[in-house]
């Protein structure tokens, strides 16, 4: 059966991620400090954008997932710079015969405001991943008070990424 499934030249991955906003700054999205008021709480740093985009690595080429390669109760990880884990991912795809294409991410909150922090974040993300910064897009949404984000409990994040493969 798997014989008769064409192989796609390309490949999509998904990543979510959320945390719990805290009262211990700073609050990091794609590396970049977005709050000094606020944080997020995490094994990490918590910075849910990165997270996402992470996970959105791992799945694009089935390499399992964040809990996987970086689990919550791993000491090692304790504040650990959560850009290191985007990567280490990107490194992974490589090794696993990937090129990454493209990341399409959102943030998801309803006090933080990405608009002023989008290059910078684009720039630390495309750096990460080692793709230029136009295939990167970040964009944020909220849910119009509904929700854990809505209530400003917490922050989310999804990514896409696409890769193709080098061979």
């Amino acid at each position: 059966m798997s014989q008769d499934v064409p192989v796609a030249t390309t490949r999509v991955g998904w990543g979510f991620d959320a945390h719990v906003i805290d009262d211990n700054p700073p609050l990091l999205l794609g590396g970049v400090e977005v709050s000094g008021e606020m944080g997020l709480a995490g094994t990490s740093d918590a910075d849910a954008l990165a997270h996402a985009v992470t996970d959105a690595v791992l799945g694009a080429c089935a390499l399992g997932d964040i809990g996987e390669h970086f689990p919550s109760d791993d000491p090692s990880l304790e504040g650990a710079d959560s850009m290191f884990m985007v990567r280490q991912t990107a490194t992974m795809a490589v090794a696993a015969g990937f090129r990454i294409a493209h990341l399409d991410a959102t943030v998801i909150a309803e006090q933080v405001r990405i608009a002023p922090h989008r290059a910078a974040i684009r720039e630390k993300l495309a750096d990460a991943l080692g793709v230029p910064v136009d295939h990167v897009s970040v964009k944020a949404t909220s849910t119009d008070g509904m929700g854990y984000t809505g209530t400003s409990e917490g922050i989310a994040a999804v990514a896409v990424v696409t890769v193709v493969p080098t061979n």
